[in-house]
């Protein structure tokens, strides 16, 4: 009985370490479809870690949030719906009422059109059945915005146009 007891212990350990490295690598395309390049989101132990390889962007600060609707279509991206926010925040990563659970910052565009960078975002799971999982009702976008967060406006935080988008679905 205790090797039986000892086995699932383990095997049950060992689901969670699994679980805890799980990710996805998504593509980003502008608004003609061209690439944009990836993101990859991976699950660690009380956030995900989102890490861009991307290029052909204006240099500048960009604001990055999820959307609540896995649908990149249409010039200006409208098909991705509003901010993911499951848990009805104001939107903001510095506001005190926030932050909706796809705020997830800005991040720079180099001189050259370039940026590689890693985010973290605590407000979203790669778990397939939390309220703030990215796959949630079907899945998110990833949306890449013209301008930078202003970290405290609802509902959007003065971003601009959305230039770049990625469905993220099961």
């Amino acid at each position: 009985m205790k090797k039986v007891f000892a086995a699932a212990v383990l095997s049950t350990g060992f689901a969670c370490v699994a679980y805890a490295q799980q990710s996805i690598t998504v593509e980003l395309a502008d608004t003609e479809t061209a690439s944009l390049g990836t993101a990859t989101f991976t699950q660690g132990a009380k956030d995900v870690t989102i890490v861009l390889d991307l290029k052909g962007l204006t240099p500048g600060e960009h604001a990055l949030h999820l959307h609540t609707t896995p649908e990149c279509t249409g010039w200006t991206l409208a098909s991705a719906g509003q901010h993911f926010n499951p848990t009805n925040k104001a939107h903001g990563l510095k506001n005190p009422e926030g932050p909706h659970a796809g705020d997830l910052g800005n991040f720079t565009v180099a001189a050259n059109g370039t940026a590689k960078t890693t985010l973290t975002a605590t407000g979203i799971t790669l778990a397939p059945d939390a309220p703030n999982s990215v796959f949630a009702k079907g899945g998110t976008a990833l949306i890449i915005h013209e301008g930078k967060d202003d970290m405290m406006t609802d509902p959007e935080g003065g971003v601009g146009e959305r230039i770049g988008c990625a469905a993220i679905k099961k």
